[in-house]
């Protein structure tokens, strides 16, 4: 029988007869958390996937009940559970391009003193699935495996971007467009300007757009079976100024993507222009 406080949802349903609402709504629950949000009541929950309070209740206590989240002892407080590292631990350890890239990174980060980032897209997001930092310095910015980088306003997602063909492109910038709301126009013209950057040169740039005074530069790395990644380095902005940037940090960063493309079976897209 169809639940009374979630007419959307089924409305979403008989449009995608392919997909399991349910199953769509659960997974938009464990999506929530991040570095920014560990803790998540009902209410936030609710908020935060426009799912009624009383359906999220009981999707939250399914994912306990499976382990995939906990809830704090006399609490309400959800947080996520053991079960999502085990799914986690599993998709890393089939990702072959780790064990390659993670040596070249680490050589590349101690070479310009910068953090090197290796990630993948989850939705409108791109994802860690590896970090190097130079062993010499503290002044990286402190993202890890896991970290998540808005495609919008990051170098990574400009570059995992640019390597998409045009109408996939053009759709998923619509879906940020949609997403992000009133902060899309402070948002859209650093984007098109990235995106022509990387036409130009093979790289994207984010100047303090992501997390405030740090630059980086990202490269889009493409897999034996076409799926598309990106790298990033970068660091302080008063360190990696944008001269630095151009001459230093994008021509290594290039070069990695190369060797790594070739090790691995894959390709690097040229500049268009």
């Amino acid at each position: 029988m169809a639940e009374q406080d979630e007419p959307q949802n089924n409305n979403q349903q008989a449009q995608r007869p392919d997909t399991v609402s349910a199953l769509e709504r659960g997974i938009a629950v464990l999506r929530c958390f991040d570095e920014q949000h560990r803790q998540l009541t009902p209410t936030e929950l609710a908020r935060l996937t426009g799912i009624p309070r009383p359906t999220v209740t009981r999707l939250a206590t399914t994912l306990v009940t499976l382990g995939f989240m906990t809830q704090e002892p006399g609490g309400e407080r959800f947080m996520l559970g053991p079960g999502v590292v085990s799914l986690a631990r599993v998709f890393l350890s089939g990702l072959d391009v780790r064990a390659v890239a993670r040596p070249r990174m680490q050589a590349l980060a101690e070479a310009v003193g910068g953090a090197v980032y290796l990630a993948v897209p989850d939705g409108l997001d791109m994802v860690l699935i590896e970090a190097c930092r130079p062993r010499s310095t503290m002044l990286t910015a402190r993202l890890d495996v896991g970290s998540r980088a808005p495609m919008a306003n990051s170098a990574l997602g400009r570059a995992y971007l640019y390597a998409l063909p045009a109408p996939e492109r053009e759709a998923l910038i619509e879906s940020l467009r949609l997403a992000r709301g009133s902060d899309w126009p402070s948002l859209e013209g650093g984007l098109r300007r990235a995106l022509d950057e990387a036409a130009r040169l093979g790289y994207c740039s984010s100047a303090g757009e992501f997390h405030r005074e740090i630059n980086s530069v990202s490269v889009p790395l493409i897999g034996p079976n076409g799926e598309v990644m990106a790298l990033n380095c970068g660091g302080p902005a008063f360190v990696f100024t944008e001269p630095v940037l151009r001459d230093s940090v994008a021509p290594g960063l290039i070069e990695l993507a190369r060797v790594l493309a070739a090790d691995i079976g894959g390709s690097v897209p040229p500049p268009r222009s």
